[in-house]
């Protein structure tokens, strides 16, 4: 494993950093995934694009759509750390993994119509793949799409959809042949929320704020030029594309340093058993990032790699922002909008979002599990 940088790299970082401080659209109130107030949004659309037009997004996309495929292979994990290290807004949406499905899988006419809004941030994309009975087991999806001439008719429900309010377009995953086994006959398309049918119900969480929405699909129509990818080859476009989104695990390492430092200051400079247990499990995490980003550059990832270190990553978060409360006492109780609170209430925040981390992407539950049967080969139970 090699951990260290690059005079390169380095460089690299150094560009970033400053086009960071100087461009960036301001600091975020909460921590995690979280979706902006729409007022927030016009400021993250010109924030977005600027990113893309000076290179530090879409780096790894074909040169004919503004990429730089000779670019070092970490370079989107650098911007990424130094999004988070200025604790500012990353792109908004799932941009990324629908431009990872159109690149490997759309047309040359998809391309060239959804990557140049993507790139000048004209279209933000939510990921509609969730539903009440497949989340985890995403297989189980139950969302139709059946075919009418030229179009497909889609009817289901979506849920724990992140900035569907604020979407233009939708990734969206629909079973097109019912009869066919579970990870066949799913089809992958690019859905107008715009389009007839297609209503948005924001879920109101824990935290008081609206991060996921419901997304219902009513008779909503949809161009059989929409589908990404061959019909009923959905689940392996699905798949590829989140397997290429790798940038974020590097970006959740640095968030767990600044938390770290943040409960530091905090503790006043207080040490205790349980703080030098919490700092040598960031630093462990940091390893496990590093290690993940040596073995994808040399091609030898696990099978196991990401589902271990997202495990990880969402327990040490849940860990520190828990000791942060405790540290805290009595005012530990406060929350948000109490001119009294810590840090005007984000130590609490950040504890009530915490256990989101556990499940999204997968319930640490489910996660375990498939670690013991795909990465140490153990029999199903």
């Amino acid at each position: 494993m090699r951990l260290e940088s690059t005079p390169e790299l380095d460089a690299f970082r150094h560009k970033v950093r400053a086009f960071v401080a100087e461009h960036a659209p301001g600091r975020k109130r909460h921590a995690g995934v979280r979706a902006p107030e729409p007022e927030l949004m016009p400021a993250i659309r010109e924030w977005t694009a600027k990113l893309y037009e000076a290179g530090f997004l879409g780096i790894d996309w074909p040169a004919r759509y503004g990429g730089r495929p000779d670019a070092h292979p970490l370079e989107p994990s650098v911007v990424a750390e130094e999004i988070a290290r200025a604790r500012t807004w990353p792109p908004v949406g799932a941009a990324s993994l629908a431009s990872s499905a159109l690149i490997e899988y759309g047309t040359d006419a998809q391309r060239d119509f959804f990557l140049p809004r993507i790139r000048s941030c004209a279209d933000v994309w939510c990921q509609l793949f969730s539903e009440p009975e497949a989340g985890s087991d995403l297989a189980s999806l139950r969302t139709r799409a059946r075919r009418e001439g030229d179009v497909f008719v889609v009817d289901g429900q979506k849920v724990w959809t992140t900035n569907g309010q604020h979407a233009d377009m939708g990734y969206l995953l629909a079973r097109t042949d019912p009869d066919a086994p579970r990870h066949k006959g799913i089809t992958a398309f690019a859905l107008d929320m715009r389009s007839p049918g297609v209503e948005v119900r924001p879920l109101r969480e824990i935290t008081g704020t609206t991060d996921f929405n419901e997304v219902f699909l009513d008779g909503v129509r949809v161009p059989v030029g929409n589908v990404i990818g061959e019909v009923g080859g959905g689940w392996r476009v699905a798949m590829s594309s989140l397997g290429h989104e790798r940038s974020g695990v590097a970006a959740r390492g640095v968030e767990l340093i600044a938390v770290l430092d943040d409960l530091l200051r905090l503790s006043g400079g207080r040490s205790s058993e349980e703080l030098g247990e919490l700092a040598t499990r960031v630093q462990v995490n940091a390893a496990m990032i590093g290690l993940a980003q040596s073995r994808m550059l040399a091609g030898t990832e696990g099978a196991a790699d990401a589902l271990l270190g997202k495990i990880f990553f969402s327990e040490l978060n849940h860990d520190l922002v828990e000791f942060g409360l405790r540290t805290q006492g009595t005012d530990g109780l406060l929350v948000g909008g109490d001119p009294s609170a810590v840090a005007e209430g984000w130590w609490q925040d950040a504890h009530l979002y915490a256990r989101a981390y556990t499940i999204a992407g997968g319930a640490n539950e489910i996660l375990r599990t498939q670690v013991a049967e795909r990465g140490l080969g153990m029999p199903r139970g």
